[in-house]
């Protein structure tokens, strides 16, 4: 009895170790399956960088999709909100609208209600009191070697949300909210 319960074990280690092992090696391949959705990212102000698959298919992986809710979360506050999976699906398509895959450059992607609320007082405007980077649906973003006006011309031809065009702040703004432009 005992000596099956030490086999059982040591098999079960050995499963466990050999899934580490392989776990790294298992990114890539996912990255190069024909129906996987992969995004890059650089985070201007965390100095983070992400690159992941967070779909197979229909199918969103929910391990990747909390690592960017972590990647994406309030930067001032650190706050970790809820991405609208829609966005993911978004920015996927614009960067390969693109033919690019350059990682996107992140300014801004959740923001709790009570940053959001500061940035309004202190920044003058272009901070909306209901904006959707508190729900989730909405992120500012560059890519390195794109031009801004390329990005926000794809992104528009998406016709899947709003498009916000910032040349003096250097980015774009993209949500999953009604279709606009401003």
């Amino acid at each position: 009895m005992q000596e099956n319960s030490r086999r059982r074990f040591l098999g079960h280690a050995a499963r466990l170790a050999l899934a580490s092992a392989v776990l790294p090696l298992a990114r890539p391949a996912l990255a190069a399956l024909p129906n996987s959705r992969h995004l890059a990212f650089e985070h201007t102000h965390t100095g983070e960088r992400l690159s992941i698959v967070y779909a197979l298919g229909e199918r969103y992986l929910p391990n990747a999709l909390q690592r960017l809710n972590v990647f994406l979360r309030d930067h001032y506050s650190g706050a970790v909100g809820t991405i609208d999976p829609q966005l993911f699906d978004l920015l996927f398509h614009v960067r390969e609208d693109l033919a690019c895959d350059q990682p996107f450059q992140v300014i801004s992607g959740y923001r709790c209600p009570e940053t959001n609320s500061r940035l309004r007082r202190t920044r003058g405007g272009g901070v909306a009191r209901h904006s959707l980077h508190m729900e989730g649906k909405a992120i500012d973003v560059r890519i390195g070697g794109v031009p801004l006006a390329d990005l926000r011309e794809v992104a528009m031809a998406r016709e899947t949300g709003g498009v916000g065009f910032y040349s003096d702040a250097d980015f774009v703004h993209l949500d999953t909210g009604r279709i606009r432009y401003w």
